[in-house]
């Protein structure tokens, strides 16, 4: 089946990791043009680089809790490919250490929000000015997916950074935007993927512990840990015009079930 992906221009943040490289990838499988946004760690995109060159897709890095490395990075991504029709909002940071708030730091509450949403706001801001400017034909294909978390619908002891973080995309955030992104191009949409535990570099420390696996999987019936083409296969159906031209404001979990936190 044909998405009517081929020649658009995707930008994926946090394409570096592990449900990001794997979106890059089957975007660009589809015939999408990639623009693959790392902070620190571009060689896991060497391997994409190469296979597509050029002309498909581009590295860019930013630190995106920075307006000016985001304005740059939008600025880089249609020099290089054209404008920007696609967001996937994917990057973030999940502390590793368990802290309950009575006993969490300011410094790490802030880091979080800071990772997590103001720089997710930093780049749906940047990239719905730079749709204004589009043409009609661009804005036909327009459409933002952030990528939220289970945490953000039940909740998660120890992290509630984070969860507070994904809540807010999910739910405050993906509803105001799927109003707001028509202003700009009628036919734009705005839809979450939330996924539960997912086997990704940021996750692996975790995921070596029994009991966080335990936990995880205590309430889902498929009983099993996803993989990132899980996620990223549901990224592009949402991004697709055909597939899901008439659907918004959606937070799809892609969880196996998963019915709740447990509580320990």
């Amino acid at each position: 089946m044909d998405l009517q992906l081929q020649d658009v221009h995707v930008l994926v943040t946090g394409a570096s990791g592990g449900i990001g490289l794997e979106t890059a990838r089957l975007f660009l499988k589809q015939g999408a043009k990639v623009t693959a946004h790392y902070n620190s760690n571009l060689s896991p995109l060497s391997s994409l680089l190469a296979e597509f060159g050029p002309a498909r897709v581009i590295a860019a890095q930013a630190e995106l809790t920075a307006e000016s490395d985001v304005a740059r990075l939008f600025t880089e991504a249609s020099a290089a490919l054209g404008p920007v029709q696609v967001a996937v909002i994917n990057h973030g940071i999940w502390p590793t250490a368990d802290i309950l708030v009575a006993e969490m730091s300011l410094a790490r509450w802030r880091a979080t929000i800071d990772t997590n949403l103001t720089a997710a706001f930093l780049v749906a801001r940047e990239f719905l000015r730079q749709l204004a400017l589009a043409a009609d034909a661009v804005k036909e294909k327009a459409s933002i997916c952030f990528v939220g978390s289970t945490s953000g619908k039940y909740g998660e002891l120890g992290h509630a950074d984070y969860a507070a973080t994904k809540s807010a995309l999910m739910y405050g955030f993906t509803l105001s935007l799927k109003n707001e992104i028509v202003k700009i191009a009628p036919r734009g949409r705005v839809n979450t993927v939330a996924p539960g535990w997912v086997k990704t570099p940021m996750a692996e420390e975790a995921l070596s512990d029994p009991t966080i696996v335990y936990r995880a999987l205590a309430t889902t019936p498929m009983k099993k840990v996803a993989e990132p083409w899980d996620v990223a296969t549901q990224i592009v159906v949402l991004s697709s015009p055909v597939l899901s031209g008439h659907v918004t404001g959606q937070v799809l979990m892609v969880e196996g079930g998963m019915e709740g936190e447990l509580a320990t």
